[in-house]
């Protein structure tokens, strides 16, 4: 049927573009090997990462680590962003996958292979001030800006929204992960996750290489023509995800009527289409 040629073309055009050319055999290899798991197939950790509500999460955690100096610095000077746009993201897709969905063994080796990366990643920002990608407390920003971002947009877009205690055991198990990465201090429920947000604060400001990343990530992405209108309702989306007091310092537009109701709308229809192209096959 027509409508079948067409959601799995646009499905696997979508699993191309996140998970590379490796994706078909990693998704073979973290579903299919047997083992224990670190996560229970029921647990809220797996809901969250594997709804089409991490499309619009992701581009959130994005905007939000980056008014971290340190981390934004890290990100600029060593990541590639730019230049390998969608390498950083299948590596990043990969290892979520990974340590969500895969086996204790794979996911601790994703992770050792992590953190001998991190070992090698040190500068000095523009500041003056030095960093390295293995320091706890910039880690511990990464974790808390992702699991804030993941659950807040799967509590607005997820095709199954978290009851509240499925939200506390979500911060918890993504915890794990980021503890097992070198993090410390991590909060186990939401209420942590906020007051931690809040911790961080006065470290927080938008340098000219955070708004940069973000003209880039909203403004000018690497995707052809055609798909950028589909990729800018994720976008605004992602950004009214954010914090005020985030919007605010990368001088993101606010249009609230418009926002809660054009945009909104906008964004269920897409997570909607993602989630219906990306289906498994029956």
């Amino acid at each position: 049927m027509l409508v079948d040629t067409v959601r799995t073309r646009l499905g696997s055009a979508l699993f191309s573009r996140v998970a590379g050319p490796d994706g078909p055999v990693n998704r073979a290899r973290i579903h299919d090997t047997p083992g224990p798991r670190w996560f229970a197939p029921d647990s809220p950790v797996r809901t969250v990462h594997g709804d089409a509500s991490m499309f619009i999460g992701g581009i959130a955690a994005l905007l939000l680590q980056s008014l971290h100096p340190l981390a934004m610095a890290a990100v600029a000077g060593h990541s590639g962003y730019k230049g390998d746009p969608w390498g950083r993201l299948q590596r990043t897709s990969t290892f979520l996958a990974v340590t969500t969905f895969g086996t204790a063994d794979h996911a601790q080796h994703a992770v050792d292979q992590v953190r001998a990366v991190h070992t090698r990643i040190r500068g000095t920002a523009p500041d003056g001030r030095r960093y390295r990608a293995d320091d706890p407390h910039l880690l511990t920003w990464v974790y808390t800006a992702e699991a804030y971002c993941f659950l807040r947009a799967h509590q607005r877009f997820g095709a199954r929204p978290l009851t509240p205690e499925q939200g506390d055991r979500y911060v918890a198990e993504a915890a794990r992960v980021a503890q097992a990465l070198g993090a410390d201090t991590t909060p186990t429920g939401t209420a942590g996750l906020l007051r931690r947000l809040d911790d961080y604060r006065p470290e927080l400001r938008a340098t000219p290489a955070a708004r940069e990343a973000a003209r880039f990530l909203l403004l000018t992405p690497p995707l052809p023509w055609a798909a950028r209108p589909a990729y800018g309702v994720l976008a605004a989306n992602a950004v009214g995800l954010l914090p005020g007091w985030a919007r605010r310092a990368l001088t993101l537009p606010h249009v609230p009527v418009v926002e809660e109701t054009l945009v909104r709308l906008g964004g269920h229809g897409m997570t909607r289409t993602i989630r219906w192209a990306m289906r498994p096959p029956a």
